[in-house]
C-alpha cells in the first residue's frame, strides 16, 4: 500500500465504534485507515473495503467467514484482528496498530544477514501456526509484513486474498488475487493452492532480501506467470556472489516450482536457513584497524601495475584496454595509483583490503569505507570477445562492450 495525501471523507468519520484520523495507505483492493478506540485508549488500524464489494451478497457471506476464522488467530507475528463489519456499505476490519512502516520499506536501505534471518524466523512461524488453523495466507509480501518499533515481524492480512476470489467484483474492478511477483505456480495456473503457496511465496521475500530483486521481473501478469511457471529461477548467488551455497539451496528449494519439492512447513524453511547461516562462524572484529600496507617502491624503469582512468579515477590493471568501471580507452602513461591489497578472509568474515573493518559474507561492498569485497568472486564473460571480467566490472576490459 502507498501512502496518498487526500482529503478523504472517512477521515473524522466514526466507524465500529472508532474515531478515523487519518489515511496510512491505500492499495488495490482497500484502504488502510489509522484510528482511535476512545474507551480502551489505544489505537487502531482500519482496513475499508470499497463499496462495490459489499454489493456482492456471497462475497459478504464469505467475508464474515473468514473474518471470524481471522480474528481466532492469536500469534505474536501476526496483527490481531479486535472487530468487523459493516457500516453503510462499507465493510471494515479493525486490527492491531503496528507503527513502524513494513518490511519494504527496511529492504530498500539494506538488510544485515542476522536481520534477514530473524525476520523469516518469525514469519515463518506465523505462517506455520496458521497453517495448522487450515488459514492460508495466499499474499505474502514484505508490504504485508508490519514492523513495530522494537524490530518485530507482524503479518496482516490473513484471508484477504481468500475472500476477494470469490468476489463477482473481481473482473469489474480489475483487481487481482495475489501479487504476480510472489505467486507459486499453481496460483499462477489458477489452480488448488495450499499452505505450500505460502512457502513459496516466503522464499520469493527471502531472494529478495538477499539480492535486492524478486527471481522474476516483468511489466505485466502474464509474462511473470509464465516465469514462475516455466522458467527455471536464476540462482540468487548471480545478483549477490556473496551468498553462500547453502544459504542458496535453501532459497532454492522453496521456490520449487512443484509443491511436493518444497518444505513441508514454512518453519522447515527457516531452521534450515539458520543452520546455512550459523555455518558461517564469525570471529570476533579487531580492536583497531590494521594499517593499510605501504607497497614498496617500484624499480626504475618496471612498467607500472595499474592505471588510473583519466575519466573516472577508477584504478585498472596496467594491460587493460578499457576501463572497468565506466568503458573509458585507457591512455597508455597516465599517473599510476598505488595497487589495492586484496581482500583477506578471516573465517566467514571479510577483512576490508583497504580499512580492515570486518564484513559479512554476503556484503558486496565494505560498510565501513565502501571498497569493493567482490575480488576473488568470478566475474562475467564478455559477449562480444569472450573474455571474462572481474566481478562488479561493467565494461569490458578488451573490447569496451557493456556487460549485462
Amino acid at each position: 500500500m502507498t501512502q496518498t495525501p487526500v482529503n478523504d471523507e472517512l477521515v473524522g468519520a466514526i466507524l465500529g465504534g472508532c474515531v478515523v484520523d487519518e489515511l496510512l495507505g491505500q492499495g488495490g483492493m482497500a484502504r488502510v485507515y489509522r484510528g482511535k478506540q476512545e474507551k480502551l485508549d489505544r489505537y487502531v488500524a482500519i482496513k475499508v473495503l470499497p463499496p462495490y464489494y459489499a454489493a456482492d451478497p456471497a462475497f459478504v457471506e464469505r467475508f464474515k467467514l473468514e473474518a471470524r476464522a481471522m480474528a481466532r488467530l492469536s500469534h505474536p507475528n501476526i496483527v490481531t484482528v479486535y472487530d468487523t463489519g459493516d457500516d453503510a456499505g462499507r465493510l471494515y476490519i479493525i486490527m492491531e496498530y503496528v507503527s513502524d512502516g513494513t518490511l519494504r520499506a527496511r529492504m530498500t536501505a539494506g538488510m544485515p544477514l542476522r536481520d534477514i534471518t530473524r525476520i523469516i524466523h518469525e514469519i515463518a512461524g506465523a505462517l506455520t501456526y496458521a497453517h495448522t488453523q487450515g488459514i492460508v495466507h495466499r499474499d505474502v509480501k514484505p508490504v504485508n509484513v508490519l514492523m513495530d518499533t522494537s524490530g518485530r515481524a507482524v503479518l496482516s492480512d490473513f484471508g484477504i486474498a481468500k475472500m476477494l476470489q470469490t468476489s463477482a467484483a473481481l473482473t469489474r474492478a480489475g483487481a487481482g488475487v495475489g501479487t504476480p511477483e510472489y505467486m507459486s505456480p499453481e496460483q499462477c495456473r489458477g489452480g488448488t493452492v495450499d499452505h505450500r503457496a505460502d512457502i513459496y511465496a516466503l522464499g520469493v521475500m527471502l531472494y529478495e532480501m538477499l539480492t535486492g530483486r524478486t527471481p522474476f521481473v516483468a511489466d505485466n501478469y502474464t509474462a511473470l506467470a509464465h516465469a514462475h511457471i516455466y522458467e527455471p529461477v536464476p540462482p540468487p548467488v548471480r545478483f549477490n556472489p556473496r551468498i553462500s551455497p547453502a544459504v542458496q539451496s535453501v532459497v532454492l528449494k522453496a521456490l520449487e516450482k512443484n509443491p511436493a519439492d518444497r518444505f513441508t512447513q514454512a518453519t522447515e524453511l527457516a531452521q534450515a536457513l539458520e543452520q546455512a547461516v550459523a555455518a558461517q562462524i564469525p570471529v570476533a572484529p579487531p580492536s583497531r584497524p590494521a594499517p593499510i600496507p605501504t607497497p614498496a617502491p617500484r624499480p626504475a624503469g618496471q612498467a607500472p601495475a595499474v592505471i588510473v582512468c583519466p575519466r573516472c579515477q577508477h584504478t585498472n590493471p596496467a594491460h587493460q584496454r578499457f576501463c572497468s568501471a565506466c568503458g573509458q580507452p585507457l591512455v597508455a602513461g597516465h599517473t599510476p595509483a598505488a595497487p589495492a591489497p586484496q581482500p583477506q578472509h578471516t573465517g566467514s568474515w571479510i577483512a576490508c583490503p583497504r580499512c580492515r573493518a570486518p564484513n559479512q559474507p554476503i556484503n558486496r561492498f565494505c560498510t565501513t569505507c565502501g571498497q569493493s569485497l567482490l575480488t576473488g568472486v568470478p566475474g562475467l564473460q564478455c559477449r562480444n570477445c569472450g573474455v571474462r571480467n572481474a566481478p562488479g566490472t561493467r565494461f569490458c576490459t578488451a573490447c569496451g562492450a557493456p556487460l549485462r
